[in-house]
Parts: C-alpha cells; structure tokens; sequence
C-alpha cells in the first residue's frame, strides 16, 4: 500500500494556475442482487448491510481526505452503487449532515442519488428529498418486463412505472438510466421503452448499449438473441430522432438532456474537473499546482471499513505522468457532443495545446475532429468513431 501523501511531496512536472472544480463521489456497495450485465463494484446484500458501521467508515475516510482539498468548495456530489436507495432514511440524513459538516458545499450543490425500480417507497423517498437529495438518477432499464427479467432486474414494467412516478412527485431534476440493444429486443420494443419514458418528460436520459463487460456473468456466457452491429445502429438511429423530436440536445455520447438540465455532477468529469471518491473501490482525481493525482480505495466492502477505521482507505495512489495527461483529458472532454473550450486543455493539465499540434492536424484531415481559436470538438464522423478519435491521443509526447 502507498502512503497516501507520498506523490505530493515531490515536486512535479505541470503547472497549473488555477484548480478545477472539486465534485463528490460516495460508493455504496450493495444491491439487492447483482445484475448478470453489471461490472460495477457491488454485492449482492445477502447478509444485511452493516449501515452504521459504513457510515462511520465513509466520515472517517472524509476526515481523512480534508488535507488533499483543504478549504475547496464542493459544487457537486453524487451518491452511487450498487444500490443507494437501500440506505435507510435515517442513514442518508446523517450522510449528508456528515457532508455539510466536513466540507464546504455550495448552497446551490446539485445532490443526485442513484435509485432503482423495486426499491421505492413514497414515503422514504419524500426523506430521502428532505434531507438534501435534489437529484434522483434511476435505473430503469427498460419498461419491458420480458427484458428486465432477461437482465436480471428485480422489478417488472410496473414497477419501473411507479418509480418514475414517485420520482417526479418528489424530484424536480431527475434521470431516466435506459439500456437498448438487449437480448432478443426489436426495434419496436426499443422505441417503446423510449416512447413511454419521453411520456414522463424527464429532465435527462442515460441511454447505454448493452455491452458484455469482462468479469460479469454475461460475459463468462453471453445470452442469445444479442442484436447485430446493423440492428443495434437502427436503434441508435431511432433514438437520437425520437429524443431530438421531443427536445432533448444529445449532448454527450450516452446523454440526453431537455435544456439546462445537463448533469453537471458528469459534466465536471468530462470537462476534466476533479473529483474526491470515497466508499469501497472509489476512484479520485485531485489537482494540485503541480501534480494530478489518481487514487482508489480498498474495493472489499469488510477491507474498506477495516482500513477506514485506520485512517488508511487508499489502497493505490499515483501522480499522473505528464505525458499521459492528453490522452486522459481527450478520452472525456471529447465524448462532448461541443467538444471543449480550446482554453480548457491546458487549465486542467498545465500543459501547452502546442504539444497536440501534430495529431490534431491529423484528426482535422481524418474529418473527426474540427476546431477554431475558440472550440475543439469532435465532428459527427468522430463521435461515430469515437474510440478511433481518442486513441490518437494515447502516444502523444506531451511537452513540460
């Protein structure tokens, strides 16, 4: 295990003038069963949830962290699983009293909890607003009972129903999670499910391809029916007309949003911000004048509690070598349908643009990429090919 302050004392190679915005992640690891498709760390929560000691755990490893952003404002926190809406009513009030205790949150924080189909209950939801939650983000998935029972969710076309209506009863701001090219799904059956969820007008939709992740149970035996490359685009296709019809600017790879409502909790990973992760298997990015710094917690929900009482939850820490910093920056920032503000590059890596000049110039002939004194963004050739566009990064020489 590395010593959590060992990057920061020595000196390092970029210079930043200004820190990026500082946003929140809290894990919480357990669901009420693992999804076959999931490659997220969760556990299934066979044996209960040892929610006081978590949360202990969870307060402590803030503590611990408050030196590495000492007196930064956080502008946003999301609260992410598994399944965060097991999280009792009492132990959410007391997380995020724990929150405004140790940090210094913007009054205007946009505070988003993951929830999922199966799991509400009006009355505990209505808890879950009252104590600060603005922003709900919930797994639907898909609307379509024979699918969801295919992807091993607990809920049923119903129940996915209830949930967003008690969403839109107590959340102004919320979000839709849907999946499309599922197992033995038409295209009819995915317009339906995006048909019925712009029916409840919701402020934003996630919309994913299914992909067979490596480690889930999907991937060890893929299940059959999976729609081919030509019936998975037609979806696609189908989906950015039906949303952009009904007003929604598609504004990332996977994001769709009714105006002003993008998630800026997102937007500050995609722009390169920096982000504190705390909970089992969190990930971090924390600038500083002169380094950026990478960590992530002990992923074994028992290791990580253990280790939090200890003051010791970073498993693994390092300073990002410079000459990584480009291909980190592109493979978020152009997954922006906008692309970035050119100024932006080097505000969040300390890094001249200069150092780019060569292979830009080649995604500028290639067609994926277009750019003026003001913007770089990637064309509609480079969002289709988008993964050809990023890795054009991944050998660049950054300069000092």
């Amino acid at each position: 295990m590395m010593n959590s302050t060992a990057p920061m004392m020595t000196p390092g190679a970029i210079r930043l003038t200004a820190l990026p915005p500082l946003s929140l992640y809290i894990h919480f690891p357990w669901c009420a069963r693992k999804c076959p498709y999931c490659d997220f760390n969760s556990y299934q929560a066979r044996a209960g949830i040892p929610e006081g000691a978590y949360l202990d755990a969870l307060r402590l490893d803030l503590e611990t962290a408050l030196p590495q952003i000492w007196g930064r404002r956080v502008h946003t926190v999301f609260i992410g699983g598994g399944t965060p809406s097991l999280l009792s009513a009492d132990g959410m009030e007391r997380l995020l009293s724990d929150v405004r205790a140790l940090l210094p949150l913007d009054p205007e924080a946009e505070i988003t909890m993951e929830a999922n189909p199966g799991t509400f209950e009006s009355g505990k939801f209505k808890a879950f607003r009252d104590s600060g939650i603005n922003r709900l983000s919930v797994g639907i998935q898909s609307f379509n009972s024979r699918l969801l029972r295919q992807l091993g969710r607990i809920h049923d076309g119903d129940e996915a129903r209830l949930a967003v209506e008690i969403a839109h009863q107590y959340f102004d701001n919320f979000n839709l999670d849907l999946m499309y090219a599922l197992p033995s799904q038409t295209l009819r059956e995915a317009q339906d499910d995006i048909d019925i969820a712009l029916d409840f007008a919701p402020p934003h939709l996630s919309i994913y391809h299914l992909t067979l992740e490596q480690g889930t149970a999907f991937a060890k035996q893929p299940p059959h029916g999976m729609p081919d490359d030509e019936a998975s685009a037609d979806m696609q296709d189908m989906i950015r007309e039906q949303t952009s019809a009904a007003g929604y600017w598609h504004y990332e790879v996977s994001a769709y949003a009714q105006p002003g409502r993008r998630a800026r909790h997102n937007l500050n990973y995609w722009r390169f911000g920096d982000y504190l992760g705390i909970g089992p298997g969190a990930h971090s990015k924390i600038s500083f004048p002169d380094r950026i710094v990478r960590q992530m917690r002990f992923m074994q929900p028992k290791a990580y509690i253990e280790q939090a009482m200890q003051r010791m939850p970073v498993q693994e820490e390092i300073a990002v070598a410079p000459q990584d910093l480009a291909f980190e920056f592109m493979l978020n920032a152009l997954r922006l349908t906008d692309g970035f503000a050119t100024s932006l590059f080097t505000e969040r890596t300390g890094l001249p643009l200069i150092a780019l000049e060569k292979t830009l110039l080649q995604a500028e002939e290639k067609g994926l990429l277009v750019r003026d004194q003001v913007t770089t963004r990637p064309t509609e050739l480079g969002r289709r090919f988008l993964n050809d566009l990023q890795q054009m990064f991944l050998q660049e020489p950054a300069a000092s």
